[in-house]
């Protein structure tokens, strides 16, 4: 997610502000937020959902409805999701 200027500390009050709520959500098993290390306007979240129904349920979600709404307006440039599966988790 690539932020407008000066909208990073507005984008981290909301992912602080809900963060409990959406690690607590029914299927969520993991949920960090990174940043790109030389641009402070770019972020990622990276979550682990039990499944692919479980990540689509939040997406329905008036959590997510109303995070997203308030989100959306910061933005500077159309944000991408992945959803992807692990191929080798080991050395």
């Amino acid at each position: 997610m690539t932020f407008q200027a000066n909208a990073s500390e507005a984008f981290l009050a909301i992912f602080e502000e809900n963060k409990q709520q959406i690690r607590s959500f029914p299927g969520c098993e993991h949920l960090e937020l990174w940043q790109e290390k030389d641009t402070e306007a770019v972020f990622m979240t990276y979550s682990w959902w039990k499944d692919e129904q479980a990540l689509e349920s939040y997406r329905h979600s008036e959590l997510f409805r109303q995070t997203w709404a308030k989100t959306k307006v910061l933005f500077a440039a159309r944000p991408e999701a992945w959803s992807m599966i692990v191929k080798s988790n080991t050395p």
